[in-house]
């Protein structure tokens, strides 16, 4: 199977509360750059761009899901502390200066925020 046939099969199965919302999310993030792809990477969709794994969902938590925006598997060393990406919007969440979430709760949530994901998007795949 490749990598979408994965996230399909995998969504097909899932048994989540905001399954929809996680849809959606998934559309949104596709439909962001041409060259995304997807497939499944720690027991959730992951998505990639040239290659690499740039953002993955973390569907535990109650009430919540996540998205992570990481730099691959393997720790990158950074000349910096500072974040990667500047956020004016402040829908990330630092973990690390490589390392944000997004957290997501319902299908407002997921409305309300969709333009900034979108930029953030854009700017986490062009800093590597």
């Amino acid at each position: 199977m490749n990598g979408s046939e994965q996230v399909a099969e995998f969504m097909n199965n899932l048994i989540h509360p905001l399954k929809e919302e996680i849809e959606e999310v998934r559309k949104i993030i596709l439909s962001t750059d041409d060259k995304i792809t997807e497939h499944i990477k720690w027991n959730a969709p992951s998505f990639c761009y040239e290659g690499e794994d740039r953002m993955t969902f973390n569907l535990n938590g109650k009430g919540i899901f996540r998205l992570v925006f990481h730099c691959g598997a393997k720790v990158k060393e950074r000349k910096s502390n500072k974040p990667l990406i500047i956020d004016p919007s402040g829908i990330l969440e630092w973990k690390a200066a490589d390392r944000a979430m997004m957290k997501f709760t319902d299908k407002n949530d997921v409305k309300a925020n969709e333009e900034k994901l979108k930029e953030v998007i854009t700017k986490w795949l062009k800093v590597i």
